[in-house]
């Protein structure tokens, strides 16, 4: 999955939160913050687990304020990093 998360997301801990949900559903991909403001990435793994990422991002960390979620299906499947990383 392709995620797209906007509004106070960056310099909140988001990215880290992301890495540590991920890492704990066994997830693989990464996440990195983007010049807008706004913090994508993209995870492949069992539909339960990215099920269970998914409303994880939409509400993000108590400093967040997460004002929209995009969340879409990659075109192929990849081979994505693992353990789930932060790109800088």
């Amino acid at each position: 999955m392709r995620f797209h998360v906007h509004g106070a997301v960056q310099g909140v801990g988001y990215r880290r939160f992301v890495e540590r949900e991920a890492r704990a559903l066994e997830l693989a991909g990464w996440v990195r913050n983007e010049p807008d403001g706004s913090v994508s990435g993209e995870v492949e793994g069992p539909a339960a687990a990215l099920a269970a990422l998914r409303p994880r991002l939409a509400e993000g960390p108590s400093f967040a304020a997460v004002r929209r979620l995009d969340w879409e299906p990659l075109d192929v499947r990849s081979s994505l990093p693992f353990p789930f990383q932060i790109l800088r």
